[in-house]
């Protein structure tokens, strides 16, 4: 699998063409505006930026934008970076970080410990 790394700027147009699949890059710059303050300039520029990473797609007439990845794949790449970055790998490290800092309910202990046991035979 490609890493894709995206930048922050990069990420809130991302999120916002996941939430407006299928918008136009005017339509995208006007909530770029709304939700984040950018000018179309920028906007535009982070689009070209991104088409050229490959994570959207352009299409004419009207310059029409479809994400070529999804929130999720995203995410999992952001996350590894964060474990390898920040724990050295370590799942144990990483969740003993964030316990440290949060409790967790029973029900999501629970939830945890079934997500552990059913990824934990697929490693034997």
């Amino acid at each position: 699998m490609e890493k894709i790394k995206l930048f922050e700027g990069e990420l809130k147009l991302m999120e916002l063409l996941w939430e407006h699949e299928g918008a136009s890059a005017k339509e995208l710059s006007v909530l770029a505006s709304e939700k984040i303050g950018w000018n179309k300039n920028t906007t535009y520029t982070v689009i070209k930026k991104l088409v050229n990473k490959g994570v959207i797609k352009r299409t004419e007439p009207g310059f029409i934008c479809h994400s070529l990845v999804s929130r999720e794949k995203v995410g999992l790449e952001e996350a590894r970076n964060v474990l390898d970055s920040f724990f050295n790998g370590s799942l144990k490290a990483m969740f003993s970080s964030f316990m440290s800092e949060r409790k967790i309910s029973a029900r999501e202990a629970e939830e945890l410990r079934k997500l552990i046991d059913e990824y934990g035979r697929k490693e034997q």
